[in-house]
């Protein structure tokens, strides 16, 4: 019966972390290009990533994360308009 349960839990623990992803072992210039696709449920742990890197780019990172940002800011008010 224990075996059971703790067979249940790992399975439960196991569908709950697959969701989740995790941004740290990508590379700052993989998180850039990403900016304005990642899913709703992930972008809490998508942007404090993203903010941990913002002082360690180097200046051709930071002009990329810069376009990508407006661009991304350019969408939304596109939508909104529509």
């Amino acid at each position: 019966m224990m075996k059971k349960v703790l067979l249940v839990f790992f399975l439960l623990l196991s569908v709950v972390f697959a969701k989740k992803e995790d941004y740290s072992e990508m590379s700052t210039q993989e998180l850039i290009e990403i900016i304005g696709y990642v899913k709703e449920q992930n972008k809490e742990s998508f942007l404090k990533e993203l903010n941990s890197r913002i002082p360690k780019m180097n200046e051709q990172e930071k002009l990329q994360y810069d376009r990508r940002m407006n661009q991304e800011v350019l969408e939304e008010k596109i939508e909104d308009e529509e």
